[in-house]
């Protein structure tokens, strides 16, 4: 099975899918919205709150075929399936997906990495991030943010991630 990226109006994507879990079997279709975990500041008060990674996308996996793309497109919300202009539909590149895959791990949700900085270098402890510290462009210590590069269907995305900071434990 391979990944393809739907998209769908903002703020429909749960509806969307919930849609889709009605029309396909979780076997023959799985769906993903990855989530991440923010801290925010309203009112002086900092919450913590889920985002949505893609605002306005769905990732699919599923075997597609034509008589698929079809129901798909007909679902109420769908603008249309992401496509490299060859075809009606085409796959998420492996490594571009293995890396969305790592961030959110069984869940559907990127938690915070705890991360230390150490002369200007950035080391993360644990969490998502650990490992994949090449991709974290800039760390926001006052809205504890790390800033990471994500290739996303062959463009390169900007995406802010939660991040806990802790001090170097020696």
């Amino acid at each position: 099975m391979d990944w393809y990226v739907i998209f769908v109006k903002t703020g429909k994507e749960d509806v969307v899918k919930d849609w889709l879990n009605i029309q396909f079997d979780s076997k023959a279709l799985y769906t993903l919205i990855p989530k991440r975990k923010l801290m925010e500041k309203r009112k002086g008060k900092f919450y913590h709150v889920l985002k949505k990674l893609f605002p306005g996308y769905i990732f699919i996996n599923t075997n597609m075929d034509l008589n698929k793309y079809t129901t798909i497109m007909k679902i109420p919300d769908i603008i249309k399936i992401l496509n490299n202009g060859t075809s009606y539909y085409s796959k998420v590149n492996d490594s571009e997906m293995h890396i969305i895959l790592n961030l959110v791990k069984e869940s559907t949700i990127i938690d915070y990495s705890k991360i230390y900085t150490e002369n200007s270098k950035i080391f993360v402890k644990s969490g998502p991030l650990y490992g994949m510290e090449g991709i974290i462009k800039r760390i926001d210590k006052h809205k504890s943010r790390a800033r990471i590069l994500l290739n996303f269907m062959g463009e390169n995305k900007f995406i802010d991630v939660g991040i806990e900071l802790i001090e170097k434990l020696d």
